[in-house]
């Protein structure tokens, strides 16, 4: 679905720029700017790490989820969590009204960019490395992309600019 009511939907690791992107490209577009990690922590009234030392990583996921199938937008930019790509359901729904485009950051460039991997607040097993996480979820968020954009040296307005030209919006 490609046309001005459409939603674009970012998603990718930790790092990757969703939410940076995401502000830019909303304004760029004439859209609204959603964060959906943000959505999550305002609902709950606890940080992403709260939510994971409380309930695990598979309690922040199913909340995810939630969140994610209860939205009903259009012409919003949503920036996901890096975690959403392991909700099949989650992602159709995003799907069915949107363009998903994979912000694709290479590793070395992801891990200079996050410091502290453990405040993040990631919905990833104890003790898997963050390099184990970018091969676990690399081929989730190709499998969903729509259009995939390979960032690594880009600046935030050159993924936008590119974002725009490969989904015509």
């Amino acid at each position: 679905m490609r046309n001005e009511q459409a939603n674009l939907v970012l998603i990718g690791m930790p790092g990757a720029g969703k939410s940076t992107v995401g502000v830019m490209l909303a304004r760029i577009t004439s859209r609204e700017f959603l964060d959906t990690d943000v959505l999550i922590q305002s609902s709950h009234e606890q940080t992403l790490q709260e939510i994971v030392d409380k309930q695990g990583y598979a309690g922040l996921r199913k909340i995810e989820e939630k969140v994610l199938t209860g939205l009903s937008l259009q012409n919003h930019v949503i920036a996901t969590g890096g975690s959403a790509a392991y909700s099949e359901i989650a992602m159709m729904h995003l799907k069915s009204n949107s363009v998903v485009v994979f912000l694709d950051v290479n590793l070395a460039e992801l891990e200079s960019r996050v410091a502290d991997f453990s405040m993040r607040g990631l919905a990833k097993h104890p003790g898997q490395s963050f390099s184990e996480l970018y091969d676990e979820r690399y081929g989730l968020y190709k499998k969903y992309a729509d259009e995939t954009i390979m960032c690594s040296g880009l600046t935030p307005e050159d993924v936008c600019a590119t974002i725009v030209r490969k989904t015509g919006m």
